[in-house]
């Protein structure tokens, strides 16, 4: 027979309903206190009214204040110091006892509410009510470049706000940020820590309400996969926005960025990192310079890329709308149906809806304030045949996962009979080497590979290095960290350059960086150019997180195909030692179907005050002598 249950007593159900009413946390329990607290000064004031118990020298007291009395001393314990009589001592003893113990424990309580509020908030788990704001997901080295720009482009935007969320600790960052840039001016940084993958966690970011996002690539080997499920966390979250968000997102491998696209469903823009660092080494390696000029048109700090539509210039030629902007390079046309065009033929005629290209110092100061009919010097236009290319020979020191595409890039540019030697101590490397035989897929270049330390002195000594024309140092694939990598990167580099001191040869180096603060100390050894493939990602995510538009410009300027930017002989272009204004070599490049839009002065190479003497976005009636030793840079397909 199944025995019954004993039904709970009083005494249990009251410790029950207590036990359920401390589970409920600080509310609950400084509720309770009070009503407490409430019901004893009730009591007492109960008690001395109808008892009519008063002080030695005082009548009897009515309820309300025998109980404001009762409250004054559950307060405060002093306040009964001064009490007569033995029957109102009696009360107010008890009274104050209550009290104290009321009083002991609502300030334990309270203080420790608000020790966890404070923790809580540590924690990084409070939501996030801004909007118009630049969100931020992950964290890399890349997020302090990142920042940095963002803040010189919001210094004209009123309550500019940057929310980061990453799975690191919110002090923690908060402490890196506030030591790698101290000043962000008119720019508020808010972090939050968080899983980027959790819908919930999204949700504590306000991403329906950024103005855009940039998603950043972890450091470890499945960054593409964390990216995608970001992407799909926020895109596929049932409580989005109904508007489309401006996504930015760096991805690593060719191969995902198909599904990249494809779950991102037109609102997200992906840089393939690899592929543009690739890009920009092999074009900085055969132009020295190019690295100035890609920082200066990539960072907000100097001249930048814009758009502007302006009617007045319907009907024109592209030829006739170069000249209408002094202080402002035109570059190509952005067409109504979002099409652009980098250097378009010059009869090409602006329609409606047709907005321009140009390269300016702010989006306000592409103005028309140049001049149909510019002072044009003929005389000093030269009349020298384009400079022809030759085969040539490249030294690659040094291996990682960008070697192939830097290899391939190159012989899109090189003529052919080029050749490229590559040093390395990486058993990838003569694997990638041998694919490259047997897919037979370089046309303009013959491959050799050499196993050796690119920090071997001897073997740097035995390669006759002055016999080449371009040198690339990249950073060790197989380095622990980025600063490992970039000591073996600065150790070959002073290798090199005390090498080609010793031979009397002054050429171009481009050196990977992986760390921009390493390129100070690469700067001793005087090389030309340096990389640094974080610093140039970090600025083209923010230029896009503020544009997306920019993204078919800088992939028709990093691709072979298509117009890219050339440094080329000012000899070219302008009698050397003429006295001409910048309109005249504008007149003189689009004569060659080119756009003008800067110099090199050589003399200043190495100048870092003077940017190695890169000048972009001239004014255009400013006038200039240039030597033979100086270059013209231009917009041009070959």
């Amino acid at each position: 027979m199944r025995k019954e249950l004993s039904k709970p007593g009083l005494a249990e159900r009251a410790r029950y309903w207590f036990d359920n009413v401390m589970s409920r946390g600080a509310i609950a329990v400084i509720t309770l206190l009070g009503i407490l607290s409430l019901l004893i000064v009730i009591f007492a004031g109960l008690t001395i009214s109808i008892a009519g118990i008063t002080t030695a020298d005082s009548g009897k007291m009515s309820f309300f204040e025998a109980a404001w009395q009762s409250l004054m001393r559950t307060f405060d314990a002093g306040t009964m110091g001064g009490d007569t009589g033995w029957k109102f001592r009696i009360v107010m003893l008890a009274v104050t006892i209550g009290g104290m113990f009321i009083i002991s424990a609502l300030i334990g309580i309270i203080s420790n509410a608000i020790g966890n509020k404070i923790e809580e908030l540590r924690k990084g788990r409070s939501k996030v009510i801004e909007s118009g704001h630049t969100l931020i997901i992950g964290w890399s080295p890349k997020i302090f470049a990142i920042i940095s720009e963002l803040i010189i482009a919001n210094e004209n935007r009123r309550h500019a706000r940057i929310v980061i969320l990453a799975g690191k600790d919110k002090v923690e960052m908060e402490d890196e940020l506030q030591f790698r840039i101290p000043k962000t001016k008119n720019t508020k940084i808010i972090c939050r820590s968080g899983n980027p993958i959790d819908s919930e966690d999204l949700g504590i970011v306000n991403p329906n309400g950024a103005r855009s996002i940039i998603i950043l690539a972890s450091e470890d080997d499945n960054s593409d996969i964390s990216i995608i499920k970001t992407v799909l966390a926020i895109t596929n979250n049932p409580l989005h926005a109904d508007g489309d968000y401006h996504i930015v997102s760096e991805i690593g491998e060719k191969k995902n960025m198909r599904v990249g696209e494809m779950i991102g469903k037109g609102k997200v823009t992906f840089i393939l990192n690899k592929d543009i660092i690739s890009r920009m080494i092999v074009q900085t390696s055969r132009q020295s310079g190019m690295s100035d000029v890609f920082t200066e048109l990539l960072d907000f700090d100097g001249d930048e890329i814009y758009f502007k539509e302006e009617p007045a210039l319907t009907g024109k030629k592209f030829s006739e709308v170069l000249s209408l902007y002094g202080t402002s390079s035109v570059i190509g046309i952005f067409g109504h149906d979002k099409v652009v065009r980098l250097n378009p033929p010059m009869d090409t005629v602006l329609g409606a809806g047709d907005s321009i290209i140009a390269i300016a110092e702010d989006d306000d100061k592409v103005i028309m304030n140049g001049t149909p009919n510019p002072e044009i010097d003929q005389t000093g236009i030269s009349g020298d045949k384009p400079f022809v290319y030759e085969p040539e020979k490249t030294l690659i020191l040094g291996w990682n996962n960008k070697g192939s595409g830097i290899v391939r890039e190159l012989d899109n540019y090189v003529e052919e009979g080029s050749e490229v030697l590559i040093i390395s101590d990486l058993s990838e490397t003569k694997a990638a080497h041998e694919k490259m035989h047997v897919e037979k897929y370089l046309k303009n270049l013959t491959v050799d590979f050499k196993k050796g330390s690119v920090t071997d002195r001897d073997l740097l000594e035995a390669l006759d290095i002055a016999k080449y024309d371009h040198l690339i140092l990249l950073s060790n694939g197989e380095a622990k960290n980025a600063q490992d990598a970039d000591a073996r990167t600065l150790v070959a580099l002073l290798h090199v350059r005390d090498i080609a001191a010793g031979l009397g040869k002054n050429f171009n180096i481009v050196t990977e960086m992986l760390d921009i603060k390493n390129r100070e100390l690469a700067g001793i050894t005087s090389a030309d150019d340096f990389i640094v493939s974080d610093k140039l990602l970090s600025l083209m995510l923010a230029q896009l997180s503020e544009n997306k538009y920019l993204k078919p410009v800088f992939d028709d300027l990093f691709d072979a195909d298509g117009s890219e930017i050339y440094i080329k002989p000012v000899s070219n272009y302008i009698v050397p030692g003429k006295e001409v204004n910048f309109y005249t070599v504008i007149k003189a490049a689009a004569a060659r179907g080119e756009v003008a839009i800067g110099y090199r002065i050589m003399n200043y190479a190495g100048n870092k005050d003077k940017a190695n003497g890169v000048v972009i976005n001239p004014k255009k009636s400013d006038f200039i002598v240039f030597t033979p030793a100086d270059k013209i840079i231009v917009i041009a397909e070959d």
